[in-house]
């Protein structure tokens, strides 16, 4: 049975969220303020982790930065904040997802298992070549590493999916959507700014100038590549 921390300060919301999870099988531990919730996530006991934005003590924000600078665990953000800032803040502090209040929770129970999926797929270590190199950047995918000019970087589980994913596949051009649905597997409930931000985050980490990027290029009107 999969372990589901689910860290949520309004009781209600907490105990239905509890409810339809529990229903289709997953172990749920709940926690109501950002302290504690992060203790319990810290823990490494769980596979997937709910947190709340607005959390009493901790905002979800300082959790989620706390446990992604230990543990990779893929985490899900919840907010009633609708505003595109907090979604591509939750997003550059690591989280694997964010979902905007209302939502039905038959739509948080297919988040939950569609990145439990993923996440069990890329640590499964099953990959036969599961080594790609291209110019300066070296990635394992059974380490989970990735080398750029032989120092290693820090990826989130999303981004390294992204990162595989665009290198396997070197030279050809995908668009936002494509790559939504082949990294987050959710079209129908998906937001392809998520790929934007990561894509961003990216750049970052593995280009010498990001505003002038040469592995990940944009194609405009077209989409992404990598180029060889």
């Amino acid at each position: 049975m999969k372990r589901i921390l689910l860290v949520e300060d309004d009781q209600n919301i907490a105990e239905l969220e509890r409810d339809y999870l529990e229903i289709n099988e997953f172990e749920v531990t709940t926690c109501y303020d950002g302290e504690s919730g992060l203790r319990e996530g810290l823990k490494g006991d769980y596979q997937l982790i709910i947190l709340d934005v607005m959390l009493p003590h901790l905002t979800g924000f300082d959790v989620c930065k706390r446990l992604r600078e230990q543990i990779e665990t893929p985490i899900l953000m919840v907010s009633a904040k609708k505003e595109d800032i907090d979604k591509i803040r939750a997003l550059g502090l690591g989280a694997d997802d964010y979902i905007t209040k209302p939502f039905s929770p038959s739509e948080l129970v297919a988040r939950v298992k569609s990145h439990l999926a993923r996440f069990e797929r890329l640590t499964n270590h099953k990959e036969n070549h599961h080594q790609i190199i291209i110019r300066d950047i070296a990635l394992d995918a059974k380490s989970h590493k990735v080398f750029v000019s032989g120092e290693e970087i820090t990826l989130t589980t999303k981004e390294f999916e992204l990162l595989k994913f665009l290198m396997q596949n070197k030279n050809q051009v995908f668009n936002k959507e494509e790559l939504f649905e082949k990294i987050w597997g959710l079209d129908a409930f998906g937001d392809t700014s998520t790929v934007v931000v990561h894509m961003k985050r990216i750049r970052e980490k593995i280009e010498l100038d990001s505003k002038n990027p040469t592995y990940v290029e944009t194609i405009w009107g077209s989409g992404y590549r990598f180029n060889e």
